[in-house]
């Protein structure tokens, strides 16, 4: 993909059973080094707790007090479940929510000896970008890794695994929850078509867009969208003429902010006037941070998507 942009408490007793998939409680020193097994599962916030982490598990000893978030999705998801007066510092790609502390640091190149000065007792990454895992590990420091997701569960887990190692479990249950519900009710109101509507997602002015099998291309399908990129390329860049070919229902501009692109601007190329998505109004501008990180903010470009989808008239059936 281009280097330009692109960058979900009142049922808290039904979620125990789910919780105990990510955190463990500790009984024993050595239960720090296995991976994501344990002993008896917790929803009371104590410590030690053992939390998957990627493809591995980690363990936090005590309730952090000094966090260090190298993601902007991953400081969302801290200050989301309530553990943003622990946050000491954050990458310089973090601006979400407003009180997020500003630092130079960096989540692309991290600098270990950086991110220590703000001695951290969590770190809390959806990479391992410079080793920085190993690295920090040398000094002591565990680290919370984030991967980008494939689903939706995926991403209440994550909120789940970001609740139980900063002390916050049931903030963090309550907000998957309440998540999960109102995307339910998001996806069932989107209209039910015979074939899927065709889009085209904008990541920058040179036309890079994404494919159905990334993320961002799995939420337009459960809204019922269909990218007009196709082939092994998750993130493609694609030609005015392929675009104007393939005549997409929908097109979203996710270079909004970066490049400075328009509806108006888009139908100012030379031929996309033509296209149906431009004569028919449905350029959509996007907010670039929402549409590129996958915290409890998907809600809201979710909602955004189904909107745009139930604008469009159903196919009237031929004679």
């Amino acid at each position: 993909m281009p280097t330009t942009r692109f960058r979900v408490r009142r049922m808290l007793g039904a979620s125990v059973a789910a919780l105990a998939v990510i955190v463990t409680a500790c009984s024993s020193a050595d239960d720090a080094g296995s991976d994501a097994g344990g002993s008896t599962p917790t929803v009371d916030g104590t410590f030690p707790v053992t939390v998957g982490s990627g493809d591995r598990a980690v363990t936090v000893e005590e309730r952090p007090d000094a966090i260090v978030s190298l993601a902007p999705t991953t400081t969302e998801m801290l200050f989301a479940v309530g553990a943003g007066d622990q946050v000491v510092a954050v990458d310089d790609q973090s601006d979400h929510p407003p009180q997020a502390p500003v630092t130079d640091l960096s989540g692309y190149t991290p600098n270990v000896e950086a991110i220590l000065g703000y001695e951290p007792d969590l770190v809390v990454a959806t990479d391992d970008n410079g080793d920085v895992v190993a690295g920090l590990a040398k000094a002591g420091v565990p680290t919370l890794l984030l991967p980008a997701p494939e689903t939706l569960d995926d991403i209440y887990t994550q909120i789940e695994q970001v609740g139980a190692a900063t002390g916050h479990i049931g903030d963090s249950v309550e907000l998957a929850t309440s998540m999960r519900t109102d995307i339910e009710q998001i996806l069932a109101g989107v209209p039910q078509r015979d074939e899927p509507l065709t889009y085209y997602h904008e990541l920058d002015d040179t036309y890079y867009s994404i494919a159905d099998d990334t993320f961002l291309g799995y939420l337009y399908g459960l809204v019922g969208f269909r990218s007009i990129a196709t082939g092994p390329d998750a993130y493609p860049q694609l030609s005015a003429e392929y675009i104007l070919e393939s005549d997409p229902d929908a097109i979203f501009l996710a270079d909004g902010q970066c490049c400075g692109v328009t509806p108006e601007t888009v139908a100012a190329r030379a031929g996309w006037g033509e296209l149906t998505a431009v004569r028919e109004g449905r350029i959509h501008v996007l907010d670039e941070d929402i549409a590129s990180r996958w915290g409890p903010r998907v809600v809201d470009l979710l909602r955004d998507l189904a909107a745009t989808a139930a604008a469009v008239p159903a196919a009237q059936p031929t004679s």
